[in-house]
């Protein structure tokens, strides 16, 4: 695919594409997007091999983002929010990948959370690398700041910011846009051998950019990431407020039918989940 092409695909996977039913209600809040450039050949290394990936660039550039998050009202479709259970925190370390089907879309390295039924639903059922963490999330005077240790993990890493300008929406074939609009996810069925496929969808992000005076690369180290020093600024930062989301079922992709016919199926019941 050409990068007319690219665009053009990212752009439609904005909507969902009618495969797959929703089977989850979400909402994401206090969202901060920090992001590394990376060598491209150094993150195609870390995608798993024989499933058909291939990094996603911008500039040239393989880009490694790091975002924490406070999930809310997290229910499935026809249930109502619970207490304690619907509320809690995420931070994910992800890239930005093409499937075999042409689909732009994100590779999470992993997903911290402080849930653990969460941790424990979203690795059973729909495959994504989730991890057992302590988290704290809170504003005051205009500043989000958001701490997360890993589990046996020695040191935690901690973020404040403060959003510095106009929410706006990103444009298309920006790099904002590249970031920060990823509405299709991918993920590594490894007892099964198989690729996995979701999607969600919300109204564009506002982003704007923020005054981030504390940040920390040790969700990337974490996950083998290391990038020169370890103090490193990001090379992009903005944040969002919030975005209400519907969760669509996964689907298996295989790279030999796509080849074939660019055909996919639905996983069916025992997968209708997402994180």
């Amino acid at each position: 695919m050409d990068e007319s092409q690219l665009n053009r695909a990212r752009m439609d996977a904005r909507q969902p594409d009618g495969l797959a039913p929703v089977v989850m209600h979400q909402r994401w809040s206090d969202l901060l997007f920090l992001h590394w450039r990376y060598p491209v050949e150094q993150i195609q290394a870390t995608l798993p091999p024989g499933l058909g990936l291939k990094v996603d660039t911008f500039d040239r550039s393989a880009w490694v983002g790091v975002v924490p998050f406070a999930m809310r009202r997290v229910r499935p479709r026809g249930c109502p929010p619970l207490p304690w259970l619907s509320w809690f925190l995420e931070l994910n370390v992800r890239t930005y990948v093409i499937g075999p089907d042409d689909r732009p879309g994100v590779w999470f390295y992993s997903l911290d959370a402080n849930q653990p039924l969460a941790v424990a639903l979203a690795r059973r059922l729909f495959h994504l690398p989730y991890q057992h963490a302590r988290m704290r999330s809170w504003r005051r005077d205009g500043v989000v700041r958001h701490h997360c240790r890993r589990r046996h993990a020695a040191t935690p890493a901690h973020f404040r910011y403060r959003p510095d300008g106009r929410p706006l929406t990103a444009q298309a074939g920006g790099l904002e846009f590249f970031l920060i609009e990823r509405y299709y996810l991918f993920a590594h069925d490894q007892s099964r051998g198989r690729l996995l496929r979701g999607q969600v969808h919300h109204q564009p992000y506002r982003i704007c950019p923020v005054d981030c005076d504390q940040w920390s690369m040790l969700p990337l180290e974490w996950n083998g990431l290391r990038s020169g020093r370890a103090d490193r600024a990001p090379d992009h930062a903005c944040c969002a407020g919030q975005v209400d989301v519907q969760v669509h079922a996964p689907r298996t992709v295989d790279p030999c039918e796509v080849a074939d016919g660019h055909k996919d199926r639905f996983t069916g019941s025992e997968d209708a989940t997402a994180p």
